[in-house]
């Protein structure tokens, strides 16, 4: 599956001419546009502010007219977009480098450029570094285990130098004096790029970590235990024994922002499956859209039946309904899967084969859970674990009826956070 990108360098894609930026690219509450229709703007100019502690800042990733603002679909549902103008000349307006920040310098920076989490979550990185309790260890979460994307990888081989100056900067932030990167062991170009890098600099405060490769290696609980032994306590961040996880694009992104003084407006994503006619690895500006980026890639591959149009990769990653979505500070990979490569098929009752219970990482009994679930039953839904489902996917993947099993997990904990409230 990865094969199909595993070995093609990073390419640039051009921006195109209307962009649609969100408002929203983050965990927490959306930005509030600064900027109205007309005005001029500039790459690297600040168009949302951050609302809130849990917000992040929102840029314009090229120089043009903003022609509106629009309320348009996003995976996760509707949110305010800032619509550009691309004018073709990419002017651009930068932040003041750092030369040798502290660590509230570095911290402070990463929140002004609006840097997230870019593994899928999105959670304001800058507030992630503020931790309310004592942490001792950062681990940058290099496994990259979800099948098809490649776009990390990718970074530590052709951005070795960014990505570990990246990841230096954030341990300084934390007060820390080194760094762990966790990458799965079939990685084998990926981890001598980054020990080769680490040598010539001549210190050793980056500790490349070697896991068993394994799906899901990339989820907090397993990545923590696997390098540390440490084991977080059900429903509890890695904060709690310590541990603060960073993902490889974010170490990227924060070089970006403090050395360079861009902001977080343009990211690499692998754009990959069996119905995309040149699949890649490009740096694409947020606010490109899903079909701007499969023409770019040559469109969709010729005789292929694409069944599924997926933000993320097979396993956790959310269906789409169409190309008119827009590409954000989380895209990390647009999947076009065919229908031998989706395995879909219509949902039948359970027959109780055990298999989910067998592949949960969490040792959860996901059939019981589903029962629950559908029957409207939280209570008993929780008491299975519900909330400790990290939704990685494997018991959907397994079963044999083909039950849309995490997909019902999803949903019960967004009833269970609204009941909450």
């Amino acid at each position: 599956m990865k094969e199909q990108t595993a070995d093609l360098r990073v390419a640039t894609m051009p921006a195109p001419q209307t962009l649609y930026v969100p408002l929203s690219q983050h965990i927490g509450k959306p930005a509030v546009a600064v900027v109205s229709p007309g005005q001029r703007v500039k790459a690297g100019e600040i168009i949302g502010q951050a609302d809130g502690a849990i917000s992040s800042n929102v840029y314009s990733p090229v120089s043009g007219v903003v022609k509106g603002i629009e309320k348009r679909p996003t995976p996760t549902g509707k949110a305010e977009h800032v619509v550009i103008e691309n004018d073709g000349l990419y002017e651009e307006t930068r932040l003041e480098p750092l030369a040798d920040p502290t660590p509230g310098q570095i911290t402070d920076r990463i929140t002004l450029a609006g840097i997230v989490g870019l593994g899928g979550a999105g959670f304001p990185t800058g507030v992630k570094l503020k931790s309310p309790v004592p942490v001792d260890t950062l681990i940058i979460n290099g496994a990259e285990c979800e099948p098809y994307i490649t776009c990390d990888t990718r970074i530590m081989i052709e951005y070795a130098r960014e990505f570990v100056s990246g990841a230096r900067m954030l341990y300084k932030s934390l007060g820390l004096d080194k760094v762990y990167v966790g990458i799965e062991d079939n990685k084998r170009a990926a981890i001598s790029a980054l020990n080769e890098y680490i040598e010539k600099s001549g210190t050793h405060d980056v500790i490349v970590t070697e896991l068993p490769t394994k799906y899901p290696q990339g989820a907090e609980k397993q990545l923590v235990y696997g390098v540390t032994g440490r084991i977080i306590p059900v429903g509890a961040l890695p904060s709690a024994v310590g541990v603060v996880v960073a993902n490889v694009h974010t170490a990227l992104s924060t070089y970006y922002a403090v050395a360079e003084g861009v902001p977080l407006y343009k990211r690499i994503m692998t754009v990959t499956g069996g119905g995309i006619e040149k699949p890649a690895n490009l740096w694409v500006s947020t606010g490109t859209l899903y079909n701007d980026v499969i023409e770019y890639c040559g469109g969709l591959k010729e005789g292929a039946r694409v069944v599924k149009m997926i933000n993320g990769g097979p396993m956790m990653g959310t269906a789409v309904s169409g190309g008119t979505i827009a590409c954000t500070k989380t895209t990390g990979c647009l999947l076009l899967m065919t229908d031998e490569e989706a395995f879909t098929g219509k949902p039948s009752p359970c027959i109780n084969c055990g298999r989910c219970a067998r592949v949960c990482p969490m040792r959860l009994m996901p059939m019981y859970i589903d029962l629950y679930t559908r029957s409207g039953d939280i209570d008993n839904a929780v008491k299975y674990g519900l909330a400790n489902c990290i939704e990685c996917g494997s018991c959907t993947y397994i079963c044999p009826a083909k039950r849309t099993l995490v997909q019902s997990f999803r949903l019960a904990k967004k009833q269970l956070k609204g009941r909450k409230k």
